[in-house]
C-alpha cells in the first residue's frame, strides 16, 4: 500500500504542473485528457507527476473544491535548496509562515502556492 496526493485544479492543472516542474520538483510522467466534447475538452482527465522523492496525481474537475485543509511537506536536507525552492514556489503565491528557524530545530516554512496549493518546507538543523 502507498498513499498518494490527488491534487483537483478546476481548468489549470497544466499550467500547474509546469509550474512545478519550473520549480524543478520533478515533471509529468503521464497524463491522460478529456475527449468529450464541452468545456472539458482537451483539459487533464488524469495525471502523474513525479521527482525525487515526490509522486502526485492530478486532474481538472470542473466541480473542484478550493484546497484547503492539506498541505504537501518536503523534508528537505539542505537549508541552500530549501531557500531556492520554498522562493521559487512562493511566485506569485501567498506565504504563511517565512522561512526562519523553529523550536523544532528545523529551518521551516509555509506558503500557498499561485494555484492555492499549501507547501511546508521543513529542513532538519544539524545538532550542534
Amino acid at each position: 500500500m502507498q498513499m498518494s496526493n490527488y491534487l483537483f485544479f478546476t481548468t489549470q492543472c497544466e499550467a500547474a504542473l509546469a509550474f512545478y516542474t519550473a520549480c524543478g520538483l520533478g515533471k509529468v510522467t503521464e497524463i491522460n485528457r478529456h475527449s468529450a466534447a464541452g468545456p472539458m475538452q482537451g483539459k487533464v482527465l488524469h495525471a502523474k507527476f513525479e521527482g525525487p522523492g515526490i509522486q502526485f496525481y492530478a486532474s481538472d474537475n470542473d466541480d473542484a473544491e478550493p484546497m484547503r485543509g492539506s498541505s504537501h511537506i518536503l523534508m528537505m536536507d539542505d537549508t541552500q535548496a530549501t531557500t531556492d525552492l520554498f522562493a521559487r514556489l512562493a511566485e506569485g503565491g501567498t506565504i504563511t509562515t517565512p522561512l526562519g528557524i523553529q523550536p523544532w530545530r528545523a529551518y521551516y516554512g509555509k506558503l500557498t502556492d499561485r494555484f492555492g496549493v499549501q507547501w511546508m518546507l521543513n529542513c532538519l538543523l544539524p545538532d550542534s
